[in-house]
Order: C-alpha cells, then structure tokens, then sequence
C-alpha cells in the first residue's frame, strides 16, 4: 500500500471523453489521454485490503492490489508482468470490461471505487509503447494439435495459451478477418482495432496459425477437423439474436443489430465505401437497452441520424446502487454510456406491439405501449399507447445461444435447455476430445469470462493431452493436479 491516505486525499477522476461534436466527426475512441501524476493518485486510493474482493469480483482473478501499487511506486514493468500473470488481453478489457472488479471494490461501499479499469488499460498502453509486450514463445514442443473454432475473447485466449504450453494451435474463423465480435461487432470508437491486430501479430509470432474464412462444418468437415487435431476447443460465441415476432416485423428498414454493426466496422477496415444499412438522415428506433443498443446508437449518431430513440422494456433503474444489488454485487444502476451523452431519447419501461407499413413494404413507424411488472410478468398499462414515427430499426435485445445446426449437430455435442453446449467441470463436452468455452457454452456475458473461460479450457485441453499441466486455471477447482 503506497500511500495510507490515498484514498482519503483523492476523489475518483476518469479521463475527459472528447467534445462531442468533435468525435461525432470521426471513429476514433472517446476518451483523452490521461495525465500519468492523476493516474498515480488514483493508483493510491487502493486501501490494499485484507480482502481484496476486487479479485473475487474479476473472473480472472486479476492481481488489482499487486498492480495498482505498481503504479504508485513508478514500477510499470513489474506492473505489466503482474497483469498479464492474470489477463491475456488487457487492452481489450480496459476498454470493454463493465468492471465488476470496482463494484466489488471495499472503497466502494461509501465512495466511489478505485478507478481499476483505467489503471488497468494505462499499463497495458505504456508496456506496448515501452516495446515491453514480445512474443513468448514455448519451451518446449509436444507434438500435440489443438483446433480452435472461433476467434473471439475465449477462443484467442485458448489459443494463446495452449500455443504457450507447446501444442501446434490453429484457430479457425468463418469471417473474412480474425477477431469475431472484437472485429465486427465492436464500434471503432469503444476499440480501435490496431489494438486488436498488434496482439493478433504476437500470437501469431508465437506460433499461433489463423485461418480466416473457414467455416468449419461447412468448408472443412467435422471428420476431417476431428482427424486432423488430437483436441477441438469450440469457442463459436452465441451468435443467434434474439428476434421480436411481432406484426409488420417482414418490412423493409427492421434490422437485427449484428446486422447492422458489421457493415460499419467495414468501412473502417476499407473494405466498403459506405454502410448498406445508414442511419443518415434518418428517423432511427433502437429496441433493446444494453451495451450492443449504445453501441448501435453511437453508430447511428456518427451516421448521421437525425433522431434516436431507444427503447427498454424494464423500468429505468434507479441513480443509485439498488438495495437488491448490495456489495459486493454487479449494482443495479442508471447508466450512462459515451453513446447516450451524445444525444438520443431513452424510453424505458415500452413494449413494442407492431410496426406500421409506409404501403411500400417499408417500415414508417411502430405502435407501442408501457408496461409494468405483476406477478413476475410484464402487462400492459392500458391507455398508454403512442407511436414513434421511424425510417430504421435495430433489434438489439441480445442473443440466444449459439447457432443451432450444421457444426454443433455434426459433432453430436448435447445442447442445455437453454441451447448452450453442455460441459462439464473440465470445460469437456460429451464427445471425446472436444471442449468448450466462452459464451457457446456459458450463454451470453462479459469480455472478461470469456477470457477467463478461455484459459481455463487451455489447462484442461492441456492436461487431457499430456496429464498434467502448468497452464493457470482461473475457473477450475485449485484441487486439480499441476506440474
């Protein structure tokens, strides 16, 4: 513990996010770089706990304490080796991670809590500036083969890992570029994707094979990937959206989110000169309020739409931690992202029965009304319908699972009533020599459990290769054997 007082002598502080007419001008993330003195203050407010539940609060188990002392101390190096000890791809969670290391934060239970995310990403920010992030390459050579399907969070953080303990490791992605929803489903102003390719450029320095554009159950066979690796990891994601099977939902304009983004992502990379689907000039309907909703809306707004609504159909949650949400919990809270300080209206507590036709066959507006809970479920309040007049909308209410068929049914892998890949505590499916992690297995969640996932299922994919392993497991019972 650097400084006694620290929490006592400085408030919270993030860095300032750029003008708002300024950014909405370009793709480039929000935030302003932020002065190395302020960080260390904020480094100092870490009480270093008895209990750092911190840690318990990261999936990882990141090292917040050893680090943020670090930092105070000027030990940036030291600092860096602690937090890769516990997180493959710290500049990915600094910038996409909720934290939900700071709402379990003990400083957080009558203050605002460490700023961990931001100390988190200015480490990683300074150790590639300093050249300090190399390749690790394996000491020794197995001979053993792992296929991984899916490039996202879990699958790199599988790959990386079991690369690391000697296995030929090839990851196997259906899109055109490597990256899955850090590619294509991230906007590039919550994450520039050179942070993406220079951690694509060590793994691959490594010893890592990508192979992009391979749609594995399709391009290449389930036969021929089972008889050509001694281990498959299945880190697909939960790619099937959530659908809203309502009247007029056939009409032109009504576009699912992943539909939506990837396009956009595009025109960054130079691939295309414009989006197909552009929210320029027009009146634009987000449904759904979660993180993939703001990231449509910050899209929408550098588009050029010229109103935004976004609907939810829970009931604004309250400015403050809920008292259903006690620390250490994930708090119930308003939030407000980059995306909505930008403009927009949010309309919270709305169900949307129907989407009106122009006469044309596009959408023109959609008919709704506001809801309430009883007995567990949403009903209507009657006499509160209203219509909002719009050109596009985007179905962002999230995903259901993995997608059904083709790979996962040629496999033969059990499917959980919810859709999911079943697993046992060894991150292995039913079918020999096949594991599973991240969210075609878990559901839907964090940046930050699918790394955790991913490295876990590394260690398991590991001892079942060689019967042992020295691989960390964040997420598998200490009582496993280690070498």
């Amino acid at each position: 513990m650097g400084d006694i007082q620290g929490f006592l002598k400085h408030g919270r502080a993030l860095p300032s996010r750029r003008p708002v007419p300024v950014r909405l001008k370009d793709w480039k993330e929000v935030y302003e770089p932020f002065d190395g003195e302020r960080l260390r203050d904020q480094a100092s407010r870490c009480m270093d706990c008895g209990i750092p539940f911190c840690n318990n609060g990261c999936p990882l188990g990141n090292l917040i304490p050893d680090w943020n002392d670090l930092v105070y101390r000027d030990r940036w190096h030291e600092a860096i080796e602690r937090l890769h000890a516990t997180n493959n791809f710290p500049e990915f969670t600094g910038r996409l991670c909720p934290a939900p290391c700071e709402a379990a934060c003990v400083l957080g239970i009558n203050q605002d809590p460490v700023t961990i995310k931001q100390v988190e990403v200015e480490i990683i920010d300074r150790a590639w500036d300093e050249g300090w992030v190399l390749p690790i390459r394996p000491t020794t050579i197995t001979g053993k083969s792992v296929a991984v399907v899916g490039s996202g969070p879990a699958g790199l953080a599988a790959a990386q890992q079991l690369t690391r303990a000697g296995h030929a490791v090839t990851v196997f992605e259906r899109a055109d570029r490597i990256g899955g929803l850090l590619r294509y489903g991230i906007p590039e102003f919550k994450m520039e994707k050179r942070h993406l390719d220079r951690r694509l450029a060590q793994m691959q320095a490594e010893g890592t094979v990508f192979k992009a554009g391979v749609n594995v159950g399709v391009d290449l066979g389930v036969e021929e990937l089972r008889g050509s690796f001694d281990a498959v990891v299945l880190a697909g994601g939960a790619t099937q959206s959530r659908d809203l099977p309502i009247p007029g939902r056939e009409l032109a304009g009504i576009h699912q989110a992943m539909e939506y983004l990837p396009p956009s992502n595009r025109v960054q990379e130079g691939d295309l000169m414009s989006s197909p689907i552009d929210a320029s000039g027009k009146a634009v309907v987000i449904i759904g309020g979660g993180d993939t909703g703001a990231d449509c809306l910050g899209t929408a707004h550098r588009q050029g739409a010229t109103v935004v609504h976004q609907l939810e159909i829970l009931p604004r949650p309250p400015e403050h931690r809920a008292d259903a949400t006690p620390w250490p919990l994930w708090p119930l809270m308003y939030r407000t992202s980059s995306a909505h300080e930008e403009g927009g209206e949010r309309l919270f507590a709305v169900n949307t029965e129907r989407f009106l036709d122009d006469g044309e066959g596009h959408v023109r507006a959609l008919r709704a009304h506001e809801v309430e809970m009883r007995e567990g479920r949403f009903e209507k309040v009657e006499g509160t319908d209203f219509e909002i007049d719009c050109d596009l909308v985007l179905l962002a209410m999230g995903f259901t699972g993995p997608e059904q068929g083709g790979l996962l049914d040629e496999l033969g892998v059990d499917l959980d009533g919810r859709g999911n890949v079943v697993r046992d505590a060894t991150w292995a499916t039913n079918v020999p020599g096949v594991f599973v992690c991240g969210d075609m297995g878990r559901g839907q969640s964090l940046i930050v459990w699918a790394i955790a996932e991913g490295r876990s299922a590394a260690a398991a994919v590991d001892r079942h290769l060689e019967g042992e392993t020295a691989l960390p497991s964040p997420l598998v019972p200490s009582a496993a054997p280690m070498r």
